[in-house]
C-alpha cells in the first residue's frame, strides 16, 4: 500500500554563500535519493529550513538543479535556539512510498548527527 512518509535529512554548509548552500543541499539530497531510491514523481513536497546564520540563497534551488522541477518546494528559517548547530540545512520530504517507516534511510551529514540527540530529555 502506498502511503505518504516523511524522509529527513540534514547537513551543514561550509559558509554563507549560494555556492556552499547549493553544494551542501545537493549532496544531502543525492544521498537521500540514492539511499531510498526516491523518484521525483513520488515526492509530494519538500520543506527546507536553514539556521538563521544562512541567508545567501534558497536551498530549494538545489533541488531544482537536480531536476526536481515538478515538485512543490518551500523554504523557511529554523527557530533560533541558543547554541544550536550553525550553518545547518534541513529537509523534510513528503514521499509517497510502500516502504515501512523502519525502512526509510534518513541522512545526517557533516556534524548534524547531533540533531538526533537534541531534545532527548534526561532525568
Amino acid at each position: 500500500m502506498i502511503v505518504c512518509r516523511g524522509l529527513r535529512g540534514a547537513t551543514t554548509a561550509s559558509e554563507n554563500t549560494a555556492s556552499a548552500i547549493y553544494a551542501a543541499t545537493r549532496e544531502m539530497l543525492t544521498e537521500l535519493i540514492d539511499a531510498n531510491q526516491v523518484q521525483e514523481r513520488d515526492v509530494a513536497a519538500a520543506y527546507f529550513t536553514m539556521s538563521t546564520d544562512l541567508n545567501a540563497s534558497f536551498p530549494a534551488a538545489a533541488a531544482r538543479q537536480l531536476g526536481w522541477n515538478h515538485t512543490a518546494l518551500m523554504c523557511g528559517a529554523e527557530i533560533a535556539v541558543p547554541d544550536s548547530l550553525p550553518r545547518c540545512i534541513r529537509v523534510l520530504i513528503l514521499w509517497n512510498t510502500d516502504k515501512e517507516p523502519e525502512q526509510l534511510v534518513n541522512v545526517y551529514l557533516h556534524g548534524t548527527e547531533v540533531l538526533r540527540l537534541q531534545g532527548i530529555v534526561t532525568t
